[in-house]
């Protein structure tokens, strides 16, 4: 049993990572890069810093890190890697398009997409709640976003960003069973960043790679090391601490921290109207209480 001390550095922990995943939002407003050559340089510095670390890890070990692995695990990667880099490109697409808080408050219909995507996949009954709440959320989006005139296509790419951010974390929750989270999310960031590689040649989009400026240069570091790499990594470690009631609850906290630094970093271009953000709230709240539903029925 960890001491009280140790159990509050963890706790500190999780709420610094969900901090770092709101501030990747703003990053995608604050790198001049279009979606496409933002998202491939993201995904390369996150491949070049895990493979690094695997490499290290080996030498250090005298192990071979890719042995074990067969055709069959390479399928998976590949399915995986794909929808995290459309995931990704659609939501940097959604920043360029309509700003950082119409993405993120359109993210969270990645609830009723997981509402509908998980009993597919796992094979069980959908549950009411479920589908209620789901909903709920998308009636509130489409009523905030529809008095606020917000540009309907950042909204189709958000939401687009979600349904396949719902799809990858569906799918992952079966893969992280089978394989090391360091291992896992390597391959599939090298398969995303294949297929983004693969789109910019086919729409002679490889140019724009060398428009980047040092400022963006900089923070694309930040972006593809700290939000990405260690992030994901580290949100793993959490769990062994900190229970995934807590967890899934302090997750909600991810598009509140985006928006108010959102605010504070651009001011007036990401203003919104009181009923926006009330909006938002309520659909936080929703989200919330379904996690709560979610863990008390699974007895957690």
């Amino acid at each position: 049993m960890p001491s009280d001390k140790s159990a509050r550095s963890y706790y500190y922990l999780m709420h610094f990572i969900i901090f770092i995943w709101g501030f990747t939002a703003v990053l995608g407003a604050l790198i001049s890069l279009d979606s496409l050559p933002l998202t491939w340089y993201r995904l390369f510095i996150a491949i070049v810093f895990l493979g690094g670390w695997i490499l290290f890890r080996a030498v250090k070990t005298s192990m071979h890190p890719f042995r074990t692995f067969t055709r069959y695990d390479f399928k998976h990667f590949i399915i995986n890697g794909f929808l995290i880099g459309l995931h990704w490109l659609l939501f940097f697409q959604a920043i360029k398009t309509g700003g950082v808080s119409v993405t993120l408050v359109s993210l969270s219909s990645g609830a009723f997409f997981t509402s509908l995507l998980e009993p597919l996949i796992f094979k069980r009954k959908p549950a009411l709640y479920e589908m209620v709440f789901g909903l709920m959320i998308i009636g509130i989006m489409y009523y905030i976003f529809k008095v606020n005139e917000v540009d309907w296509r950042a909204v189709f790419y958000g939401v687009s960003a979600a349904f396949f951010g719902a799809l990858f974390s569906v799918f992952n929750g079966i893969l992280i069973k089978s394989y090391r989270a360091v291992y896992l999310s390597f391959f599939e960031l090298l398969f995303a960043w294949v297929l983004i590689s693969v789109i910019m040649l086919l729409t002679g989009n490889y140019r724009s790679l060398f428009e980047a400026s040092l400022q963006d240069m900089f923070w694309l570091l930040v972006l593809g090391t700290v939000c990405t790499a260690y992030a994901f990594t580290d949100s793993l470690n959490i769990l062994k601490k900190v229970s995934p009631y807590t967890l899934t609850l302090s997750i909600n906290l991810e598009p509140v921290y985006g928006i108010i630094l959102a605010l504070l970093i651009f001011g007036d271009t990401e203003k919104m109207p009181p009923n926006f953000y009330a909006g938002a709230l309520l659909i936080l709240l929703l989200v919330a209480l379904e996690g709560i539903i979610k863990l008390k029925k699974s007895g957690a």
